[in-house]
């Protein structure tokens, strides 16, 4: 089969487009034949190299599929060969002290597809029956890739962890990006009445207004924390949303009212962000770490997707063959959605 490999990390130049043997699936496992694969920042971080998570080159990245059920392994029912599916990213024991209480993306032998194991910028990849679903009809391949690891890890930042509720308040940094396109939505979808959100692009800014947002803030001429203040009447939002890291900290632990929640999945500008402690306690604030989700989320955001309650957001769509050009896209900042590679 054809797929996308990682020789060694480093930058664009360690991707190449080869040739590996066709997997075959073992005892409850399913091989999907991949029609859409979708980048995401860990597709960036797993060929830059995760400190403490090795990987065995070559590498086959990517976390996020559409596809056709090709083959099933033994003892798997549920599925037809050649159904159109998505595929679940995260890949848990099912047996472990979290899996048993339903939060598979604790578990103590979590892995994610693409960054732990080969992934599905391939023509074909082998995953558990756990991990495959069928795809919402009406979603186009490249759609269908496009939603489940970024719209997942942003439902569970706001559904679960944040609990945002209706009539509440929520500021998105950096709009345009997989999870915040997704938080956008998501926080309109669990009724919060002022959604606002930031860039740095006056491009990006009037897409996410047309996409639901209430108040879009460029952060290269407010100071974001300040702003929100004095659009809250210095009350501050309930919840704030965080994917960036070093450089919107601040600026969230400003922006948020008191007993705020402060919700993270992510560090993209860096992982030791200034870090101003009085104000988490005189604010009696809630820090709360989200990453992935689990089969119920998944559920429940596969069937608002369904619903079109939930709409995917792509970007640009590139073949198997430019795929450097797909992570430099992803790379540039300048893509509003997912980026999205077709495996013709």
């Amino acid at each position: 089969m054809k797929a996308a490999l990682l020789s060694r990390h480093g930058g664009n130049e360690v991707l190449s487009v080869g040739s590996l043997p066709d997997p075959v699936p073992g005892p409850g496992e399913v091989r999907v034949r991949v029609l859409a694969a979708a980048l995401n920042r860990l597709d960036l971080f797993v060929r830059n190299g995760i400190p403490g998570v090795p990987i065995e080159f070559p590498h086959v990245p990517g976390a996020d599929a559409c596809g056709r059920v090709e083959a099933l392994g033994a003892g798997v029912t549920g599925f037809a060969v050649g159904e159109r599916v998505v595929l679940q990213p995260g890949l848990s024991c099912g047996s472990c002290e979290f899996c048993r209480a339903g939060e598979t993306c604790l578990c103590v032998d979590f892995e994610i597809l693409g960054e732990h194991r080969s992934g599905t910028l391939a023509e074909r990849v082998v995953v558990p029956a756990a991990n495959v679903w069928k795809a919402p009809a009406h979603l186009t391949n490249e759609e269908a890739a496009a939603f489940p690891l970024a719209a997942m890890t942003a439902w569970r930042m706001l559904v679960t962890r944040a609990a945002v509720r209706p009539g509440e308040s929520v500021l998105v940094h950096g709009i345009g990006g997989g999870v915040s396109t997704y938080a956008l939505q998501i926080a309109r979808l669990s009724g919060a009445s002022l959604v606002i959100v930031t860039s740095g692009s006056d491009e990006k800014l009037e897409r996410a207004l047309k996409l639901g947002a209430d108040v879009a803030l460029d952060y290269r001429s407010v100071d974001v924390g300040r702003k929100v203040r004095e659009l809250t009447g210095k009350r501050g939002v309930d919840v704030v949303v965080d994917s960036v890291g070093a450089a919107t900290w601040r600026a969230s632990l400003t922006a948020a009212a008191k007993k705020g929640r402060v919700v993270t999945c992510g560090a993209t500008s860096g992982p030791n962000p200034e870090e101003e402690i009085r104000i988490i306690f005189w604010k009696q604030l809630s820090i709360l770490g989200s990453t992935m989700g689990t089969d119920a989320e998944f559920r429940a955001l596969r069937d608002a997707v369904e619903k079109r309650r939930v709409l995917p957001v792509v970007d640009e769509v590139f073949v198997l063959d430019d795929v450097r050009a797909a992570y430099a896209r992803l790379e540039s900042g300048k893509g509003f959605g997912k980026v999205v590679v077709r495996i013709p």
